[in-house]
């Protein structure tokens, strides 16, 4: 067996550390969403913690580790009767990102259901982590539907599984604990909501602290065993401090002005809905016993709101996680006192919209960043009024309404094209390939009803062989590629105009990420054009490059175009399933190199003659217009639309337009 990285050999990380700890106090806080860049001791410390977890009691052969003195009455290996139990290490259980739904709740044997009445269970991940934890790597990478069962069991501490009428429920409760590279994508809002605490974590600046780091990862990596030695004392006092804080929590108590503190800050960062504030109370309650108190104090309440706010204040992915500390303060000293003989705090207190984030943390804050000046590419000289202009700040997004892949695809889970999936609307049956996961009972029956009296039936149950059983097809939506192909060259530069294509091209990407969607960002100017974002799931990552993007320089939509095809062909090769939707921004007018039309155009028709769907963003403006947008959307097989149009009020017949002009 590998022996783990000691969690108290963990170098700096105390946010994380600490988070890991309450929840290992009291799983009732709900779990931790740990983000940050690669290479942080993220896993490292997962995977420490599981090692400093007291043992637990199980009923012996019992496959859901139920407890012998108060096993689940409806546990599927069930009844126990009372007796002894038998000590085990909590376990640590890995939930990979491509696992099925199966895989984590369980599988029921249809077959045996339907012919013999029995209930044959075969658990889950869910079931193996119960008492213990689940971790999941990546988690912003798992299935939405598999991390919506995550979270309910882990919200209602049991599993159901059901299966064509049949379930099984077990107990589930385990300390959730999910990590993730924001730069990968995000999780939705309501997910996120879901984890009580978040931290976010980054390698240390201070060169001291990284020799420290990699000195003991070398020397664990030359012995495992010989270093988790030399750490065994402060193991072992973290092991009996967290055993203590469990016997001493239920004896803490939250006080009414702890409780006030608790609602006013939540109040004033307007996080949504009561789940913050019982997150708060809980990891308030844990801070004060880890601590060796039975009293809540203000600075645990402070810190519960580090750790349980800052994920719940985000409306879309562009906002910067964080918490004004500063507003934080003031909420706090407002709310203080004594439980008893407060007097009433001012109703009229704060009750903004919350702090604003660090100027460098988030998407927005390159807004104003001066572009370096350009002095010519491939050894072209600028036409005068074409340098290269600062990055233009974009306009205020606004709702579109969806553009869609004409046909059906089977790509990944999404909210954008029609697909076969294995969640949506029955729309058939087939055999099954490989195992029976959605039962389409009617087709079952009928395939099997010819054959009862061949097969001796005698009884009232039919006879039922593993060829009778029949897969439901589904149909629901999935995720495509948005590949963005934005024109940045002078005909573009009017700073207003500018930044109304970068608003617009913003309210795109909230769609997409909304949608599920991959997005890729490819810019074009001067003489050439470059791939400015490879396609991936972290729309801000994409919002920051737009944010950022300079103007200036000639037009050349071709290679735009060709570029965006190099980058769809390796897209394909990586995730064939995955369709492409092209949405291409610019006024037309192409420029530079001979017959910069007449190659526009050729490029265009080679999307056109491999089917993949475009939508061309008309930037055009001013009283002459010449219509090149248009004619370069017909040569694409696109359609074409203003900015204006993209206005969710005004893009009602977009769609169909997209699909008439595919079919």
């Amino acid at each position: 067996m590998t022996t783990p990285f000691p969690f108290t050999a963990v170098v700096g990380q105390d946010d994380l550390r600490l988070a890991l700890l309450l929840n290992a106090v009291s799983p009732a806080v709900g779990g931790v969403l740990v983000r940050g860049e690669k290479g942080t001791a993220k896993s490292t410390a997962v995977r420490a913690l599981s090692a400093l977890l007291p043992k637990v009691a199980v009923v012996p052969g019992c496959r859901f580790s139920c407890d012998p003195a108060a096993p689940d009455a409806s546990c599927p290996d069930g009844p126990h009767e009372p007796g002894p139990g038998t000590a085990r290490p909590a376990r640590m259980v890995e939930l990979p990102v491509g696992a099925s739904e199966d895989r984590l709740v369980g599988a029921l044997d249809i077959e045996r259901a339907l012919a013999e009445g029995v209930k044959a269970f075969e658990p889950g991940l869910l079931a193996d982590a119960h008492r213990g934890i689940l971790y999941v790597d990546e988690v912003n990478l798992l299935h939405d539907h598999l991390v919506d069962l995550l979270l309910d069991a882990a919200a209602m501490g049991a599993s159901y599984v059901e299966r064509e009428g049949v379930s099984v429920r077990h107990a589930a409760r385990f300390l959730l604990v999910g990590t993730m590279n924001p730069e990968e994508g995000e999780l939705r809002p309501q997910l996120l909501d879901r984890f009580g605490l978040t931290v976010e974590v980054a390698a240390s600046r201070e060169p001291e602290q990284r020799v420290e780091v990699v000195r003991r990862r070398l020397a664990y990596d030359d012995d495992p065993a010989g270093f988790a030695a030399r750490w065994a004392e402060e193991e072992a006092a973290v092991r009996q401090r967290i055993i203590a804080a469990r016997e001493l929590l239920p004896q803490v108590r939250l006080g009414d002005g702890a409780l006030r503190q608790i609602a006013a800050t939540c109040a004033a960062f307007e996080v949504d809905g009561m789940r913050a504030d019982i997150v708060m109370a809980r990891t308030a309650t844990a801070l004060a016993a880890w601590a060796g108190r039975t009293d809540v104090l203000a600075e645990d309440v402070r810190q519960a709101a580090l750790l349980a706010l800052p994920h719940r204040r985000r409306r879309n992915p562009f906002d910067a996680p964080g918490l004004d500390e500063d507003k934080l303060d003031e909420t706090m000293e407002q709310f203080s006192g004594e439980d008893e003989g407060e007097d009433d705090p001012d109703p009229d207190g704060p009750g903004g919209g919350g702090g604003r984030p660090a100027p460098d943390s988030g998407p927005q804050g390159g807004g104003d960043t001066a572009a370096r000046p350009e002095a010519g590419e491939a050894g072209e000289p600028q036409a005068s009024g074409a340098r290269e202009q600062s990055a233009v700040r974009a306009a205020e997004p606004f709702r579109t309404k969806v553009l869609s892949v004409p046909g059906i695809g089977e790509g990944a889970a999404g909210r954008r094209s029609r697909a076969r999936t294995e969640h949506g609307r029955t729309t058939g049956a087939r055999r099954p390939r490989g195992a029976l996961t959605k039962l389409h009972l009617a087709a079952t029956v009928q395939a099997a009803a010819p054959h009862q009296r061949a097969r001796g039936r005698s009884g009232p149950g039919l006879v039922i062989r593993r060829d009778d059983l029949r897969q439901a097809t589904r149909e629901g939506r999935e995720g495509n590629l948005v590949l963005f192909v934005v024109d940045a060259s002078g005909s573009m530069a009017a700073r207003q105009r500018m930044g109304a294509v970068k608003g617009a091209v913003l309210s795109l990407l909230l769609d997409a990420y909304q949608r599920r969607d991959k997005v890729g960002l490819v810019t074009f100017r001067a003489s050439a054009a470059e791939v400015a974002l490879p396609p991936t799931s972290s729309v801000d990552a994409a919002a920051a490059r737009l944010e950022s993007l300079p103007t200036g320089g000639r037009t050349p939509i071709a290679a735009g175009l060709l570029k965006a095809h190099e980058v769809l062909r390796v897209e394909r090769l990586r995730d064939p399933a995955r369709r492409a939707l092209v949405v291409v921004v610019t006024d037309g007018r192409a420029t530079g190199g001979p017959e910069p039309v007449a190659l526009a155009g050729r490029a265009a028709r080679l999307f056109a003659a491999e089917g993949v769907a475009s939508v061309v963003v008309d930037c055009e403006s001013g009283p002459v217009r010449l219509g090149l947008a248009g004619q370069l959307a017909g040569e694409l097989g696109g359609t074409a639309v203003t900015l204006n149009e993209l206005r969710a009020d005004s893009i009602a017949g977009l769609v169909k337009d997209v699909q008439r002009r595919a079919a």
